[in-house]
């Protein structure tokens, strides 16, 4: 795990004494701070999206986040030039680590005095700037991308995955439904449309959907349906509907990634599979220019959390180190079957 991204202030839980808990109890027993601690529960904020969100001054914000800091409540990140706070990655089984899963349950639980409001124009923002950044570029994307990981690099390895899925689930593959989220210029598509019976591409961005469905005309992929739209409105639309779905070279352009594993916890039938192609965290900011990249990748335990968060089982992951000092992350999850079979 790359520690570094960490805030170096978060209390050793082997060395846990009734002093930092008390600190870190303290820290807690703030209804602001609260607030906080339930906002970041749906995933990274900047101060200023925070001060947006909450309505309230950078210095005052500042304090607030470095109170919880110092208790060990919040760890920070650099993205590019700014730094997002979050909750601390909670993989140990250690008193102080359970302590603080139950305290951040408790936090879930209790009713929200969220502006949702608010919250909602700071992720459109994001969604916004990702957007332009796509109708900008989307002629040179591929060319962009193809800088850090283009489909000739990892391609293969992501239809052999396909292949032995559909494999094991048989003929049953070849009616079933598929989700592609962010299908790009829809590389992945054609391989998508063998295996399965109908395939659903989604995506935000109007420019790269129009690439995508360019693919689909060319192609001859008569059981491909492009649609504009993110995981929320499709998972408006209608639960348990898919078998299959993948997210493939996209989570780091999500506004909030991890409700990406909630949505399509949802969307998926019982038994479905999703796969998730992404990058490892990494610290090469200029993705973040050149190719419109929001996260610098992910820790696979991030992924590994919003997975269990969402109900999902993990299944097999695959690593793949690139020249260029990208590592991509090939990660299965499950949604449980009624007979429990995953």
């Amino acid at each position: 795990m790359n520690t570094t991204a960490l805030n170096p202030e978060l209390p050793i839980a082997a060395d846990m004494s009734l002093q930092s808990l008390a600190r870190a109890a303290k820290a807690a027993g703030d209804p602001l701070r609260m607030s906080i601690l339930q906002l970041l529960g749906q995933g990274a904020f900047g101060v200023l999206e925070l001060c947006q969100v909450f309505g309230i001054k950078q210095s005052a914000m500042s304090h607030h986040l470095k109170v919880l800091a110092q208790a060990g409540l919040v760890s920070s990140q650099r993205e590019g030039n700014s730094i997002f706070y979050r909750r601390p990655l909670l993989t140990a089984d250690d008193h102080w680590s359970r302590w603080l899963k139950s305290l951040f349950t408790a936090i879930d639980a209790a009713t929200s005095e969220l502006n949702s409001h608010a919250v909602e124009q700071v992720l459109s923002e994001r969604a916004e700037a990702c957007a332009e950044f796509f109708a900008r570029h989307a002629g040179d994307f591929k060319e962009q991308q193809d800088l850090i990981a283009s489909w000739d690099q990892y391609g293969d390895a992501l239809t052999t995955i396909l292949a032995s899925l559909t494999a094991q689930a048989g003929k049953a593959a070849n009616t079933g439904y598929a989700l592609e989220i962010g299908p790009g210029e829809g590389a992945f598509l054609p391989q998508l449309a063998r295996c399965f019976g109908a395939v659903a591409a989604l995506d935000i961005s109007p420019d790269m959907l129009s690439k995508a469905q360019q693919t689909v005309s060319r192609e001859g992929l008569q059981n491909v349906r492009c649609v504009l739209g993110d995981t929320s409105t499709l998972r408006a639309e209608q639960d348990g509907r898919f078998d299959f779905a993948v997210a493939n070279m996209v989570l780091h352009h999500v506004p909030a990634p991890k409700t990406i594993f909630t949505d399509v916890a949802q969307l998926l039938r019982d038994g479905g599979t999703l796969l998730v192609t992404d990058l490892c965290r990494h610290e090469q900011v200029w993705a973040r220019e050149s190719c419109g990249d929001l996260w610098l990748g992910f820790e696979p335990a991030d992924l590994s959390a919003w997975a269990q968060e969402a109900g999902l089982s993990e299944g097999q992951s695959q690593f793949l180190g690139l020249r260029n000092g990208f590592q991509i992350q090939f990660r299965l999850f499950y949604r449980a079957a009624v007979n429990g079979r995953k």
